[in-house]
């Protein structure tokens, strides 16, 4: 006897819980609250997440100018996700992403965490990045800016080892719906550091973070800025779209308004918050596995050490090698400083970005 031939529409409908069940992967893993508030504030639904996905790379054949060297739908649906599902700018966003990195080919050449220049930077505490996340699902980066060596780390290497970072990271669908925070704490960042900041230089990271990479970023924090990074703010403002202006925080020494945003209870030591201060070499030791070597790579002061708090606890380490100091970020509990008039411009967003 031969195969019996289902009905047509038992066909279809059995095709359509075929589709269901192949896109349901895509989701595997994700907590139920995660997967509501992909469908609340994503606009993603699992009934039509192939036909979506199967738009996207449908556009593909109108950049034949473009090498697409992953279209897999788990690579696709990140870029939905980026965009809230509106296929079109998804579909802008991939094209970016393979586009920058056509046009910035040295950057990613040896594309990974042994290459020599990321590995430096990963040590060196670029980026650092957070076990835990915050309250709202986000993954925490840390930047602190006076630890770039120019002489040992160039501007590129930090940039590349921070996509690198975001590379491995995105890979968690649950960050790809929740994204991810910045907090760059400037303090003791001179304006000689400054001066290496070039517009093209900036342009470059902006580029690659904002216009050609699949992130949610709920929020860029700047701590304990000086002027002249104000004035470096002016040199990139009209690369950023106004959506990202929207969520740049200049919270200056006010750390009370960095956690409002951010509850201390997520926030290392440095940042006022109840953890521990931020070990420098923990992103490194994952990326790097075994062939993290803190002693042979890293010849600075490690930050624990760099930081001084005046406080009886911490004398043996005031005795030690004399150490950067970085004091503007740490502060004792009950005595962050509270808001004093003529702050508020510096807690605000720089601009409304939607």
């Amino acid at each position: 006897m031969g195969p019996v031939s289902l009905p047509p529409k038992q066909q279809k409908l059995t095709t359509q819980k075929g589709d269901l069940a192949k896109m349901t992967h895509l989701q595997a893993g994700l907590s139920p609250e995660t997967i509501e508030k992909a469908r609340l504030e994503l606009n993603e639904n699992p009934d039509v997440l192939h036909q979506d996905i199967q738009q996207v790379r449908d556009m593909i054949i109108t950049r034949p100018d473009i090498g697409f060297l992953r279209t897999d739908d788990a690579f696709i649906l990140r870029f939905l996700r980026a965009r809230k599902f509106h296929q079109a700018d998804a579909f802008r966003l991939l094209a970016q992403y393979f586009q920058y990195r056509q046009l910035n080919l040295d950057m990613f050449k040896n594309f990974k965490a042994d290459d020599p220049g990321i590995k430096r930077a990963l040590i060196d505490g670029f980026p650092g990045v957070l076990e835990n996340r915050d309250h709202y699902g986000r993954k925490i980066l840390l930047l602190f800016a006076a630890n770039w060596d120019q002489s040992r780390n160039s501007f590129t290497d930090i940039l590349r080892a921070i996509l690198l970072s975001l590379e491995v990271l995105i890979e968690d669908p649950e960050l790809q719906i929740n994204g991810f925070i910045l907090i760059i704490d400037w303090s003791n960042f001179s304006f000689k550091q400054a001066s290496k900041l070039t517009p093209s230089i900036l342009k470059l990271a902006i580029e690659g973070l904002q216009d050609s990479f699949p992130a949610r970023f709920g929020g860029v924090h700047f701590v304990n800025q000086p002027w002249y990074i104000h004035a470096l703010y002016t040199l990139i403002k009209p690369f950023l779209k106004d959506k990202t202006r929207k969520r740049i925080f200049l919270h200056g020494n006010n750390l009370n308004s960095l956690h409002q945003l951010i509850h201390p209870e997520f926030l290392p030591s440095e940042f006022g918050g109840t953890l521990p201060p931020y070990d420098m070499g923990t992103w490194a030791r994952t990326l790097l596995g075994p062939d993290y070597s803190d002693e042979n790579d890293y010849t600075h002061t490690s930050y624990n050490a760099m930081h001084v708090k005046h406080t009886s606890s911490n004398l043996e380490r005031e005795c030690s090698p004399k150490p950067m100091k970085r004091s503007q970020s740490v502060v004792e509990a009950g005595t962050l400083k509270h808001e004093e008039k003529g702050e508020n411009e510096n807690t605000q967003p720089l601009l409304a970005l939607d």
